[in-house]
């Protein structure tokens, strides 16, 4: 058995960089000065531009920064606020590739880095090395995004850390080889906490990080729900059926419901929060399901303990002025 060299792939840099600017203020209308470096065109790695995305000025700012001048960024808040849509959708108005990563309890540190692997090559079985996630994408004008980076084992996060250096390289043990980033290679990471643990019980499975790891990111940006207002906002461009006077009525008492679940959470009162995605999930099934409480039940109220149900049934009753049947079976199966 006999060893080939490292992969075109893995050696070969890519040429392409950013070659224009754009203006935050006309691009994202926020008010700033700031000039952000882009593609003139996109390739299969730039995500799809979602016109109903309304984003978070500080966040979009904090963002934008990573892509201007290089700086690490991590994005935390809760579940369903669009964390890692939000990196993605400033990508892709900038044609900056991009590239999403999940840190389960299934990634490997060999996912990352990569290993040997056997291959066929004119009828002789020979070793060649398949660059990792890590590799690859150092080496190209890419942006890579780690969600759940607060769920990575210990070993894949030690991998990481190195690179969170503004030029931090890239040593391959295995290939002897130092890799130098990119210039146009961005790092960014989505969290539900701030490496801290699972301190309020939603999120299980997340790690207390080291905090030397958690010092090397340059910029920690919050992202928490929109305004009330914004939120309906976009619910009714997800589901334009309900872009009527019936239907704003009723994505503004949905989004009252789970404002009102997430002071409760808040409260110690409930242990299940309704996130703009759950809102979202409710106006779509309203769709199939012609009933609102029905699709209440499917979409939200099946996922809470039987303890908080009936607390969660007085908030429906303050919001649609109508009792909400327990049971969803009592209410048919008709579905559109």
């Amino acid at each position: 058995m006999s060893h080939t060299p490292p992969s075109p792939a893995l050696t070969g840099l890519a040429p392409t960089g950013p070659d224009r600017m754009v203006s935050v203020r006309e691009v994202f209308g926020i008010d700033s000065p700031l000039q952000v470096p882009a593609f003139s065109q996109p390739d299969e790695h730039v995500p799809e531009i979602d016109t109903a995305y309304r984003f978070n000025p500080e966040v979009t700012l904090g963002i934008l920064a990573g892509f201007a001048h290089n700086r690490r960024v991590l994005v935390q808040g809760l579940h369903g606020t669009g964390k890692s849509t939000h990196i993605e959708q400033v990508a892709a108005r900038l044609n900056w590739p991009c590239v999403r990563v999940n840190l389960d309890g299934h990634v490997s540190r060999l996912d990352l880095v990569g290993k040997d692997a056997i291959v066929l090559r004119d009828g002789k079985q020979v070793t060649e090395f398949q660059p990792g996630i890590l590799p690859w994408a150092l080496q190209r004008p890419m942006a890579l995004i780690f969600d759940e980076y607060d769920a990575g084992r210990p070993d894949v996060m030690f991998v990481i850390q190195r690179i969170l250096e503004r030029d931090g390289k890239f040593t391959l043990l295995d290939q002897n080889r130092v890799l130098t980033p990119h210039p146009a290679f961005r790092l960014f990471a989505t969290a539900n906490t701030v490496g801290l643990g699972n301190l309020n019980g939603l999120y299980h499975g997340t790690q207390v990080l080291n905090h030397a790891q958690i010092d090397r990111w340059n910029i920690v940006a919050t992202l928490n729900y929109l305004s009330h207002e914004q939120e309906v906002a976009i619910v009714i461009a997800r589901v334009p059926q309900m872009d009527n006077e019936t239907g704003r009525k009723q994505v503004d008492a949905m989004v009252a419901l789970a404002d009102l679940t997430r002071k409760g959470f808040a409260a110690g009162d409930l242990s299940t929060l309704m996130s703009p995605r759950t809102v979202m999930t409710w106006a779509e099934n309203l769709q199939i399901f012609p009933d609102l409480a029905l699709s209440f039940h499917l979409s939200f109220l099946n996922k809470c303990d039987e303890v908080e149900r009936p607390l969660i049934a007085e908030m429906y009753q303050r919001c649609f002025d109508q009792e909400l049947v327990p049971d969803a079976s009592r209410h048919g199966d008709t579905v559109r």
